[in-house]
């Protein structure tokens, strides 16, 4: 699709019959009579604030605090567009919301916030977090996203979760597990390159150290090339964590011999002589939007062996963090997790990764136009609209939290959880 033409129908999309945005608020209980006002209100609600104040827990029975999730964003760093504040990242925070009540049922107040001390900011959602069962943090710039969270993961008493960092790592371990077993290559043997050492870059790297992945053989790049042991007075804490003392200074001389190409960086920046010196069968998750670090065309054409998934829907192997975030707050709320662990996340990233080699139903085949979808070089992911992938990651994600002790609600019987999940999706699909 043109630009002038996606640009129309954006723009279209979200004042749609005449209604501003895309996300509303609409009342669980009837509201039509003077009974039910008297209940909904004064006098009837009292006592269930009287009950609240008693037993702080049933809030999560009298109200929706249990399904709720706050969308949080300062705009700092929005998609791949930069900084352009909280008030430009609200159509972003309000699809957030769609795709939490879409995908999980869950349901999101969007909140843009006016500040970029990282100290004030963790203030106002700690005053802020007994509303909600769980946050959502979104867009905010690195290296202060990593304070952020941290401090509020210790500080609050619900899950804390900033999807720039985390869904696409646990998406890219997902893809990168299935990858490498269909071109016969170990984890352990990979040599791999990151390209992008911001939130996302930096979390992937984690994870991808835990799936298996060697430390000597990860080399991560930022805007001035390989992050190594002579730069270290430049870097931040998070960046020194993966320099490394090597002679290799350039993304081209990193990838030199390597077998995957992880790009969260910028669109053109990865050249045909790249690829061209990359291992036999080589890996390339091209994920800067909406331009990918190399055309995925070009690619294909350049090397017929790789295996190429980018961030954009209209090419294979899309990594998108909507296979992440509504599952793993579903679970994590069902079982009224304090955190989402790294447990959790590796459950989430597994389960992801055997569901792609299931036979995929019909429907999902009809939601993308006809096509057809089997385990290999062009689906080593799950599509978003497989509705088996609530059951399976809600369900891994609840699970990793009742083993590791971290449940206030833990579930005995997982086929009724399982059956509850695919009933409350009935009406979605």
């Amino acid at each position: 699709m043109q630009q002038d033409e996606l640009k129309k129908k954006a723009l279209a999309y979200h004042e749609m019959d005449g209604v501003p945005g895309k996300i509303t608020v609409v009342p669980s209980k009837p509201c039509q009579t003077a009974d039910d006002l008297s209940l909904a209100y004064t006098p009837g609600v009292a006592k269930a604030v009287l009950e609240i104040a008693e037993r702080p827990e049933d809030a999560y029975r009298y109200t929706s605090k249990g399904n709720l999730v706050a969308v949080i964003s300062n705009g700092t760093a929005i998609l791949g567009l930069g900084d352009r504040g909280p008030l430009a990242s609200k159509p972003v925070m309000e699809g957030k919301g769609v795709l939490f009540k879409r995908f999980a049922d869950i349901d999101v107040f969007d909140i843009e916030v006016n500040e970029t001390d990282p100290k004030k900011l963790i203030e106002l959602v700690k005053a802020i977090s007994p509303t909600f069962g769980g946050v959502n943090l979104e867009d905010i710039k690195a290296p202060e996203c990593f304070e952020i969270e941290q401090t509020l993961i210790k500080e609050c008493d619900i899950p804390i979760f900033h999807d720039d960092q985390h869904g696409t790592a646990i998406i890219s371990t997902a893809g990168l597990m299935n990858a490498a077993e269909i071109v016969g290559k170990k984890l352990s043997d990979i040599k791999l390159v990151i390209n992008g050492a911001g939130a996302a870059g930096i979390s992937c790297a984690k994870m991808f150290l835990s799936a298996g992945i060697k430390k000597e053989n990860l080399l991560m790049c930022d805007s001035k090339g390989v992050l190594h042991s002579g730069r270290s007075s430049e870097l931040n804490a998070q960046k020194r964590e993966f320099a490394r003392t090597t002679d290799k200074r350039s993304l081209a001389d990193a990838l030199k011999g390597a077998d995957v190409l992880i790009g969260l960086s910028a669109a053109d920046c990865v050249t045909p002589e790249m690829l061209l010196g990359m291992a036999k069968d080589p890996i390339i998750f091209a994920m800067a939007n909406p331009n990918p670090e190399i055309d995925y065309e070009l690619a294909i054409s350049t090397r017929s062996d790789l295996i190429m998934a980018t961030g954009r829907s209209d090419y294979p192997n899309q990594i998108n963090n909507v296979l992440g975030f509504p599952f793993i707050f579903r679970g994590a709320l069902d079982v009224r997790s304090r955190i989402i662990s790294e447990g959790m996340k590796m459950a989430a990233a597994k389960a992801l990764a055997a569901l792609t080699k299931e036979a995929v139903p019909e429907s999902v085949s009809k939601a993308y136009g006809g096509k057809k979808f089997s385990f290999g070089r062009e689906y080593i992911v799950p599509k978003p609209f497989d509705p088996r992938v609530i059951e399976w990651e809600a369900v891994a994600v609840a699970k990793a939290a009742c083993e590791e002790g971290l449940a206030a609600k833990p579930i005995k019987d997982w086929d009724a959880y399982k059956a509850s999940l695919k009933k409350r999706m009935e009406k979605y699909w």
